[in-house]
């Protein structure tokens, strides 16, 4: 009966609070920045899950699985009639593919800040425009051929 009493008390305690402090904020004029203004013209584009194979041995070991966000001028974004995700997920999976240095056993050393501004380069030359402002890493993981079968 008191763990019940309790509840209530406690229940009207986060109302009471939460009606206060959305009050206090409203009066103070808080309010979020209109959309153009924290933007300032630039997009996030989010790419499909990518699935690198490594190879070693002469056979297939695992895949690096990656996800990458990228920044793009809004205005030259809906200029271009190919999408930019397909320039980024390419080199992307070029890069990865190709990266003699990438040792897929221990990824703690792998440089992604290096990664990151490599694809962006070679996506802004190929694209001849400055127009991938910035690629964030969201995942990078590895998954090894046995971890597929279970």
């Amino acid at each position: 009966m008191i763990q019940l009493v309790v509840t209530g008390i406690w229940a009207c305690l986060v109302t009471v609070a939460a009606s206060y402090g959305v009050a206090y904020w409203k009066a103070n004029g808080h309010t979020f920045l209109p959309k153009e203004e924290y933007l300032q013209g630039v997009e996030y584009e989010k790419t499909k899950v990518l699935n690198v194979p490594m190879i070693a041995d002469g056979s297939v070991q695992g895949y690096i699985v990656t996800q990458f966000v990228f920044t793009i001028d809004a205005t030259t974004h809906r200029q271009m009639t190919v999408p930019p995700e397909v320039f980024v997920v390419d080199e992307a999976f070029r890069t990865i593919y190709g990266d003699e240095t990438l040792d897929f056993r221990d990824l703690g050393r792998y440089d992604l800040a290096g990664l990151a501004a490599t694809i962006r380069e070679r996506v802004n030359q190929r694209i001849q425009a400055d127009v991938i402002q910035e690629v964030l890493i969201e995942d990078f993981n590895y998954v090894s051929k046995g971890d597929l079968r279970k």
